[in-house]
């Protein structure tokens, strides 16, 4: 576990803090946005000499503890985490010795073009000594294109103190991805649903295309779970034995017993179902919304802070709302049912 940790903030930071509120965080705000070095020498000052300083970027969501544990398994003043890409584009260049270790590092827009072909690249994830990194960031310039102070330029003062720094070759590229505009972030995410796919189907889930599924929470599953495709899970989702879903449903913050069917096209939060139940197509249940086991719920019928006791059906073209409906009740279509 770290012995602290350092937050650098700046433009719209002040949304990140509060999504984030950790006492045991430490909060560093870049007034100005002057690079990656001047972000990290802000962060310095709070930082003793004898540590060692693992720096990360809010916008590389991917990266793997197994992956960050190899990096800070290395030894030496200066390890930089790089991967390879067919395509580099966009990130800055590993200039290697020999023997592989890291001369330099130089930033696209700085490239000359034999340097531009070069495809080792920086994740921008290091791990240093901060008595030798203190020096080494105080030491840095602004006179390159973007006129800003870059960490990478620290690559280059350790190899001519005599010292490359290490080069961790992380694996997968794609723990490495950052987002630049939209449409990387788009990509990251939908690498990152996939991942959860992945995860979830190792559990035992039944996707009928894991591509067309987003977890935006936490989810627990039973076995034999099968979801079907453009499902939406949000928030605190658990998912009992057996559970089907049907195509085209959101379903947030919710707990379904083992049994539970949701047909196609249907909206639901914040609900409970306590046994096998049949939800859909079509129904909107809200929070505050309990079934009980042999319930159904059928096409176009809205619940809302309701008991729906067990075997009660209410089957179409229904609102029910703040009201306890007894076992067996039959809701029969058009009833519009609301306390207030």
């Amino acid at each position: 576990d770290p012995a602290a940790i350092h937050i650098v903030y700046g433009h719209g930071g002040d949304q990140v803090r509060a999504a984030f509120a950790d006492p045991d965080l430490s909060w560093v705000r870049q007034a100005e946005q002057r690079g990656t070095g001047h972000a990290v020498k802000l962060a310095m000052t709070a930082i003793p000499d004898d540590a060692r300083v693992l720096i990360l970027y809010g916008d590389v969501p991917l990266i793997g503890r197994d992956t960050l544990e190899g990096l800070l398994m290395t030894a030496g003043p200066l390890t930089a985490l790089v991967t390879q890409l067919e395509v580099p584009f966009g990130y800055g260049r590993i200039i290697r010795d020999g023997i592989g270790r890291v001369r330099a590092i130089v930033e696209e827009k700085d490239c000359t073009v034999e340097q531009r072909a070069i495809n080792w690249v920086n994740s921008g994830i290091l791990v240093a000594e901060a008595r030798r990194l203190r020096v080494w960031i105080n030491n840095l310039s602004d006179d390159n294109a973007q006129h800003e102070y870059y960490l990478t330029d620290i690559f280059a003062q350790a190899n001519e103190e005599g010292e490359p720094a290490e080069a961790s070759l992380c694996s997968n590229p794609q723990e490495v991805f950052g987002a630049n505009d939209p449409w990387q972030l788009a990509a990251l995410e939908r690498l990152y649903q996939r991942m959860q796919a992945t995860e979830l189907a190792a559990r035992g889930v039944r996707f009928s295309d894991p591509v067309r599924f987003d977890v935006r929470g936490r989810v627990s599953v039973g076995r034999d779970v099968e979801i079907d495709v453009d499902v939406i899970l949000e928030g605190d989702v658990e998912l009992g034995d057996e559970v089907s879903i049907g195509p085209f449903t959101r379903i947030g913050n919710s707990r379904l017993a083992a049994g539970t069917v949701v047909n196609a096209h249907c909206d639901i939060e914040g609900i409970v179902t306590h046994g096998p139940c049949v939800i859909g197509p079509f129904a909107r249940l809200r929070a505050g919304t309990e079934l009980g086991a042999g319930s159904r719920v059928g096409n176009f019928v809205e619940i809302k802070n309701t008991r729906i006791g067990a075997g009660a059906k209410a089957n179409h073209l229904s609102y029910v709302g703040d009201a306890d409906v007894g076992n067996q009740a039959n809701i029969g279509a058009g009833t519009i049912t609301c306390n207030y």
